[in-house]
């Protein structure tokens, strides 16, 4: 029997999944015993698998799967549909007593004999195999055997102690399918990491984890998102904002028009968030690209997160400006997103801005439109919550931020679906206006907190083969009412030839 080394206090092992070792601070206590619980189809088998190959990958550690609910066979088909190779792992398929035809009888109770001689096959297998790692499915099947609760727990102590004995690291897993009290087990166990799958009323389900107790040990408490993909687990640990603190350079984000600039008294500011406001049509979308035209000009990288249009249509739009959108996202400047809510969780969402930022260093983010983003995910209690820590994280990070808000309606009575104002420095708003018998667009900035802007209305026009703000415009009526309109001189007004003249 090999002799193993008897665990330090702090020494923890690494689960194979990197994002959920930050959840854990580093991984799961060595030599302990924790508990992963889940409905059925929450993920258990898949993560428990993964700990096991990761002990074979890093130490050639041996791995053990008692296994009371699926057999060797399906177990070795589940893994091969993700490409994962169970031979260095011994797979040890328990068929409990009472489920063995030859061993049913009548005299005694099943329950007084069958847990008792399970687990003794249970320890009988690890001292056999001499595992550093453990993997039990299920405890249901367990519970299922004994005739009172005390009795169960007392068999869970004594198989506690012989695994830490041994200087095992295990994972428990109990499907909850017959725990009706649901944390029956959670004072015996060193740790309890908790699985959750939502149902939407729309697209895919959302799984979430939770380490909901850890002795000894910092970690990160609260729900993350998590996906199974194709060969791995991928967990999205929830933001905390003021954990990415960062020094950046200060200064102002130019956008290439002078008269823009001017209006924004001299642009948007690093480390701000800034919030296009008007109804569908104004040019948001459009005054967002221009922006990040501008950013890949100076040679910076900028990101762009779509929940609405294609990435057809933008690169139609960026054509119309005169940037070829294909060919910087094909140079890496430019790193675009097709963003489906139906498909994505919101901490996928959050994952997906933080490795633009911190891997592919962009230092413009959009994010086109809120709308898509709260209005497709009505379940999502927290997603302001969320929204804001986010917004948080990339002000510390000196990005900047803007965020594209439709509001209802097109002229008329128009309003914000949501308001999300308090959470932006800068405010810029679009409307429609009529002027000599045509229907126009303006542009006013309403907020900003970080500089003087400019109080006035200027005229902001899309054209063939290009964009252009005109000078301010004075002379209007009715701006609040959501239908402003002009009634100066049509000096001011930019001219229909005003994109060849320039």
């Amino acid at each position: 029997m090999r002799r193993k080394c008897v665990p330090s206090q702090n020494e923890k092992l690494l689960t194979g999944i990197p994002e959920f070792d930050l959840v854990l601070r580093g991984g799961l206590a060595k030599g302990r015993v924790h508990l992963l619980q889940g409905d059925p189809g929450s993920g258990k088998t898949t993560i428990a698998t993964q700990f096991l190959l990761e002990g074979v990958k890093r130490k050639g550690a041996r791995g053990l799967y008692v296994s009371m609910s699926e057999s060797a066979e399906e177990l070795r088909s589940s893994a091969a549909s993700h490409g994962w190779d169970l031979s260095a792992i011994e797979i040890f398929d328990l068929v409990p007593l009472e489920a063995q035809l030859d061993e049913q009888q009548t005299v005694l109770f099943p329950s007084e004999i069958e847990l008792s001689e399970t687990v003794k096959l249970i320890t009988d297998k690890i001292t056999e195999t001499d595992p550093d790692r453990v993997v039990i499915d299920s405890l249901s099947d367990l519970r299922l055997l004994a005739s009172d609760p005390l009795r169960y727990r007392r068999q869970i102590l004594t198989l506690k102690q012989f695994l830490q004995g041994r200087h095992c690291t295990t994972l428990l897993l109990d499907d909850r399918t017959t725990d009706v009290g649901g944390k029956d087990l959670h004072s015996v166990v060193h740790g309890v990491i908790s699985l959750e799958q939502m149902e939407r009323s729309y697209g895919a389900v959302r799984r979430r984890v939770a380490v909901t107790k850890m002795r000894g040990s910092n970690y990160q408490s609260g729900w993350h998102d998590f996906a199974i993909t194709t060969g791995e687990v991928l967990v999205f640990p929830s933001l905390i904002a003021e954990e990415h603190s960062s020094d950046f350079e200060k200064g102002t984000v130019r956008s290439g028009l002078a008269e823009l600039d001017d209006l924004l008294g001299g642009g948007l500011d690093r480390g701000t968030v800034n919030m296009f406001v008007g109804p569908s049509g104004a040019g948001k979308s459009t005054l967002a690209l221009a922006y990040v035209m501008a950013a890949i000009r100076r040679e910076e990288r900028a990101a762009y997160f779509s929940f609405d249009e294609t990435f057809r249509t933008l690169a139609e739009r960026g054509r119309a400006l005169k940037f070829d959108v294909e060919e910087a996202v094909k140079q890496g400047k430019l790193g675009w997103q097709r963003a489906n809510p139906s498909r994505l969780s919101p901490g996928e969402f959050v994952w997906q801005v933080r490795h633009q930022v911190e891997q592919q260093k962009a230092r413009i983010v959009v994010i086109d439109s809120l709308n898509s983003y709260l209005g497709t995910m009505p379940e999502e209690q927290a997603l302001v919550l969320q929204m804001h820590e986010l917004l948080t994280y990339l002000n510390n990070k000196g990005i900047v931020t803007i965020l594209i808000l439709a509001q209802q309606g097109v002229v008329g009575d128009v309003t914000n679906p949501i308001d999300l104002s308090f959470l932006s420095d800068t405010v810029v708003l679009l409307r429609f206006f009529e002027a000599q018998g045509q229907v126009r667009k303006a542009i006013s900035v309403v907020k900003k907190r970080t500089g003087v802007h400019e109080l006035a209305i200027r005229e902001y026009r899309l054209f063939p083969h290009g964009m252009k703000v005109g000078p301010p415009l004075s002379d209007f009526k009715g701006v609040l009412t959501g239908v402003p309109t002009y009634v100066g001189a049509s000096g001011p007004l930019l001219p229909e030839d005003a994109a060849e003249t320039d």
